[in-house]
C-alpha cells in the first residue's frame, strides 16, 4: 500500500492532462471584476488584467503574469492600478502606471495581502489582511501608493472591503468575510451588512436591511451604491446616508450581479460574465461588448503537471499493485513499482469522478458526464476497451462513491438527493435502498457489503436527526434498523469473515453536528466503538470474565498438562501437517473460494450489540482487514477536519478483542 502511494505522489508531480480549447470559445466570456477610469475599463479574465474602452470594442491585455488575484482598481484620477498576484509563494499588492510600466510591489506580509481600492486622494491603497487580526476576519490598512512607509491599520476591528467617500473620512465597508458567499438567497447568521464610519470620531451609521447580503459598496458623490439579494436576484441599489432611504435603481430578473465599481459617471458592473454600465445622468444601463483576441497560452492543448492538490481521489487495487486516481476531470492508473502510468480516459472537457477497482481485478468503475449528465461507467482495467455506460435513471443528479460488492457482480453509490442505490454490473435498471431525511447521504456516505454481496451495511438520519445503522437485504429489497436511535452511528463496516458488523457511535456530537466550533468550547467529540453478533449462533467475540476461587490455579494445572501433551505430539503433527500441505497444493485451484453465505437474524439484532474495550476517541473512519482485525482512523479534537494519526487495530474473534 505505501508503494501506491508513493507511485501517487510520482504521478501528482509527472503525470500529463490534456485541455481543449473548444470550452472558452462559446460566449460569453468570464470577465470579472471591472473598473472604470474616464475612458477606459479594466477587467480580470484568465488570471490577467485586460484593458477596453467604456465603448466596448477589442481588449488588450495589460498584464502578463497569469497570477492575479484581487482587482483591478483605478485610481480615483484614472493614473493608477492596484490590484494582488499570488507570485513567489505569496499574495501581495502591486501598483503600476494604468498606461503600463513596472510594477510596484507594495507588501510584503506572509499571511497574505488583498487589494482593497484606495483613499480618496489617490495617495494610498487599501488592502485586507490576517496578519493583526485576533479573530478569523481580517481588518483593513492603507499603504502609500510611492512604497514609502509601513501599512497602517484602519481603527476598525474587522473589516472585508470598503470605499472612501469624496471627503476622506466617510468610510463604508463590509465587517466581516462571508465563508459561503456561494450561498443563493441565504438568511443565516453570516449574512452581510454595509456600515459607514467617520474614521474621526467613530460615528457608526448602518445601511437599513432585514437579513439580506449587502456587498461592494461604490460611492458616486453623496449617494452610496451597493449590491443586495434584498428582493431576489441579487441587483443595485443605492442608499441615501442623510435621508436614510434605500432605494432599488435596476430590477433585475435574470443572474446575480457579481461586482460593483464606480468611476466618472457612471457605475460598471459584472453579470453572468459579461460587463454592463450603469450611466448617473440617464439613469440607463446597458452591456459592454467585449472581444478578446490573445494568444492564451493556458487554453491552448498543452501537457501541465498534476500537483497534490489536483488528486481528487484514488484507490488501491485488490493485490495493490497498482492505485487508480482522479485527477482534472480523467481517470489514470499508476503502478506500485514498475510500469507507466495510463491516462484511461482522456477526456478533455468530460468530468470523470470517483473511481473504485473491482474485487476481482477486472474493471474500474468511475461516474462521468460525457453525456451531459453523470452515469456509471465501466471499463477494463488497461483502459483499452471502450466503457460499459450504465444509465443512473431520468433523475439527474452527482452521484457519489461506487462500492462494488465483493463478487464484483454489483455497484452501490449514493447521490445527492440522500438515496442509496445499487445497480447490476450486467445491466438493468438501478434499484433503490433507503432515502434520507434532512442528510448523512451524499459524498460522505459510507456503505459496506456483506462477504457473500447479499447484505448493504449504511446509516441514514432519524427524525430525530441522529444516525441508525440499517442492513438491506438484496434477495428480500427490504432494509431493517439494526441500532436504537439513542446516538449517532456511523461508519458501519462486515467483518471479513461476515460474522459481525463494526460501527461507531457517539452521544455528543451534537454541537459539532449544529455547526459549532467544538475547539473554543474546549470539549471533544468522541465516539466508541462497537459490535454486532449478526446471527444468534455465533459466539460473542467478548466472552464474559468473572474472577473465582481457585479458577487461577485450575487454570495452571490444566496449562501444564497441556503443554506437556503438546510437546509429545508435536512431531506427529508436524508430519500430519506437511502432508496436509502437500495434499492441498496438488489439489488447489486458480479459482477462489466461494464466500460462506452471511447469516443474520434480524430478530432481536439490536440486543447482540457489544461495546468494544477501545478508547471512546473521535473516531472519522473505520475500515476492516483480514478476519477480526479493525482499522480506526482519528480526527481533530473538536470533530470538525479529519487529521492523520496513527491507525488502531482491533482484534476480534474466540479472544477478546485487544488494542495493537
Amino acid at each position: 500500500m505505501h508503494r501506491g502511494l508513493s507511485s501517487c505522489a510520482v504521478f501528482c508531480a509527472l503525470i500529463a492532462s490534456i485541455f481543449s480549447t473548444a470550452a472558452w470559445s462559446a460566449a460569453p466570456l468570464l470577465l470579472r471584476n471591472p473598473t472604470l477610469s474616464q475612458d477606459r475599463i479594466a477587467f480580470l479574465y484568465a488570471d490577467d488584467i485586460w484593458m477596453v474602452p467604456r465603448q466596448g470594442g477589442e481588449a488588450r491585455r495589460f498584464t502578463s503574469v497569469g497570477a492575479v488575484v484581487d482587482g483591478p482598481f483605478f485610481s480615483p484620477d484614472g493614473t493608477q492600478l492596484a490590484y494582488s498576484t499570488k507570485e513567489h509563494g505569496l499574495t501581495d499588492v502591486y501598483v503600476t502606471g494604468a498606461d503600463g510600466g513596472i510594477p510596484r510591489r507594495l507588501t510584503w506580509e506572509p499571511t497574505g495581502s488583498h487589494a482593497v481600492g484606495w483613499s480618496a486622494d489617490g495617495k494610498e491603497v487599501l488592502f485586507s489582511s490576517m496578519h493583526a487580526s485576533k479573530s478569523v476576519y481580517p481588518r483593513l490598512f492603507r499603504v502609500r501608493a510611492d512604497g514609502v512607509g509601513p501599512p497602517q491599520v484602519l481603527p476598525l476591528p474587522s473589516a472585508e472591503s470598503g470605499t472612501f467617500a469624496a471627503d476622506g473620512q466617510t468610510f463604508a465597508y463590509v465587517p466581516f468575510d462571508q465563508w459561503e458567499s456561494g450561498w443563493k438567497h441565504y438568511r443565516g447568521g453570516q449574512t452581510t451588512p454595509i456600515w459607514l464610519v467617520n474614521l474621526k470620531t467613530l460615528d457608526l451609521q448602518k445601511v437599513p436591511r432585514d437579513g439580506s447580503n449587502d456587498s461592494h459598496p461604490a460611492w458616486a458623490g453623496s449617494t452610496l451604491y451597493f449590491l443586495s439579494d434584498r428582493n431576489g436576484p441579487i441587483t443595485l441599489f443605492s442608499y441615501d446616508p442623510t435621508a436614510g432611504q434605500v432605494q432599488q435603481v435596476i430590477d433585475n430578473k435574470g443572474f446575480d450581479f457579481k461586482t460593483l465599481s464606480a468611476g466618472p459617471g457612471a457605475l460598471v458592473y459584472e453579470q453572468f460574465g459579461s460587463l454592463h454600465l450603469y450611466d448617473l445622468a440617464s439613469h440607463q444601463e446597458h452591456p459592454v461588448t467585449v472581444t478578446i483576441h490573445g494568444d492564451l497560452p493556458q487554453l491552448t492543448p498543452h501537457l501541465a503537471a498534476v500537483p497534490v492538490s489536483g488528486v481528487e481521489t484514488f484507490a488501491l487495487s485488490p493485490s495493490g499493485a497498482r492505485v487508480v486516481a482522479e485527477a482534472r476531470g480523467d481517470i489514470f492508473t499508476l503502478p506500485a513499482e514498475k510500469g507507466d502510468i495510463r491516462n484511461l480516459t482522456k477526456t478533455p472537457g468530460v468530468a470523470e469522478r470517483d473511481p473504485s477497482w473491482s474485487p476481482d481485478g477486472k474493471f474500474i468503475a468511475y461516474f462521468s458526464d460525457a453525456s451531459g449528465e453523470y452515469q456509471l461507467h465501466i471499463r477494463d482495467q488497461d483502459g483499452l476497451l471502450p466503457p460499459k455506460v450504465i444509465d443512473l435513471g431520468p433523475d439527474a443528479s452527482f452521484f457519489y462513491t461506487p462500492v462494488w460488492s465483493p463478487d464484483s457482480k454489483r455497484i452501490a453509490y449514493s447521490d445527492k438527493h440522500l438515496r442509496i442505490w445499487y445497480v447490476d454490473v450486467a445491466g438493468g435498471k438501478p434499484v433503490k435502498v433507503d432515502t434520507g431525511l434532512r442528510g448523512g447521504f451524499g459524498a460522505s456516505t459510507k456503505l459496506s457489503w456483506s462477504p457473500d454481496s447479499q447484505w448493504i451495511a449504511y446509516t441514514r438520519d432519524l427524525e430525530s436527526e441522529l444516525h441508525a445503522v440499517f442492513l438491506y437485504s438484496v434477495a428480500a429489497h427490504a432494509s431493517t434498523q439494526v441500532t436504537d436511535g439513542m446516538s449517532n452511528a456511523g461508519n458501519p463496516a462486515f467483518d471479513a469473515g461476515g460474522k459481525y458488523l463494526y460501527f461507531t457511535a457517539s452521544t455528543n456530537n451534537g454541537p459539532s453536528d449544529a455547526g459549532i466550533d467544538l475547539s473554543s468550547l474546549d470539549r471533544a467529540t468522541n465516539s466508541g466503538v462497537y459490535v454486532v453478533v449478526l446471527a444468534q449462533s455465533t459466539a460473542s467475540p467478548i466472552p464474559p470474565e468473572s474472577d473465582d476461587e481457585n479458577k487461577k490455579k485450575d487454570e495452571a494445572a490444566h496449562k501444564d498438562d497441556k503443554s506437556e501433551k503438546t510437546d509429545k505430539s508435536d512431531n506427529s503433527d508436524k508430519a500430519d501437517t506437511d502432508k496436509a500441505d502437500k495434499a492441498g497444493k496438488a489439489g488447489k485451484s486458480d479459482k477462489p473460494d466461494k464466500p460462506k453465505p452471511t447469516l443474520i437474524d434480524l430478530a432481536g439484532i439490536g440486543n447482540r450489540i457489544l461495546s468494544l474495550p477501545v478508547p471512546a476517541r473521535n473516531y472519522v473512519d473505520l475500515a476492516v482487514g483480514k478476519t477480526g482485525v479493525l482499522f480506526l482512523a482519528e480526527g481533530s479534537r473538536s470533530g470538525a477536519a479529519p487529521k492523520t494519526l496513527p491507525r488502531r487495530s482491533v482484534h476480534s474473534g474466540a479472544s477478546p478483542p485487544r488494542s495493537a
